[in-house]
């Protein structure tokens, strides 16, 4: 059962874990609400990504295609950022409200109606580093089809 969607949900569900906890690690040292350790999503990410795609690309030997890697990046970065995704809207809309008002203070008068926007911008932000991610990574997988000359 080492198919691409297999691949990628088995890694995107561990790359998913790994997000929520550092997310979590940096709720409990206190440094939740600091945008800028959001950048250590995207190497998270790029770790998950990269490992998904190493991996289906080990298990399908000869039969490893561009588009397969691909679509392996693809699905993985999908799965980890809907799972997570919804582990941050539980997260602010049942377990801890004030997060999100803190987050929104300074973009909304009323907070109460733009919770929506930051999952809309986590799924953006995830989405967008997938796709810009497996694009990078598929040059370093994919097969050269380039035959070299002999001087």
């Amino acid at each position: 059962m080492n198919t691409s969607a297999s691949v990628s949900l088995k890694y995107g569900v561990l790359t998913a874990v790994a997000l929520v906890g550092y997310f979590l690690l940096l709720k409990l040292i206190g440094l939740h609400q600091n945008p800028w350790f959001r950048l250590f999503n995207g190497v998270i990410m790029a770790f998950g990504l990269f490992m998904g795609i190493k991996h289906y690309k080990s298990v399908s030997g000869n039969q490893f295609n561009y588009i397969n890697g691909f679509k392996t990046g693809l699905l993985t970065g999908f799965w980890a950022t809907f799972i997570f995704a919804a582990f941050m809207a539980v997260y602010m809309f049942h377990l801890d409200v004030e997060f999100m008002h803190a987050l929104l203070k300074n973009w909304f008068e009323n907070t109460d109606k733009g919770g929506g926007i930051l999952i809309f911008i986590i799924l953006i932000e995830g989405l967008a580093s997938t796709t810009v991610l497996t694009l990078t990574f598929m040059q370093i997988f994919k097969r050269s089809t380039k035959i070299t000359e002999k001087a």
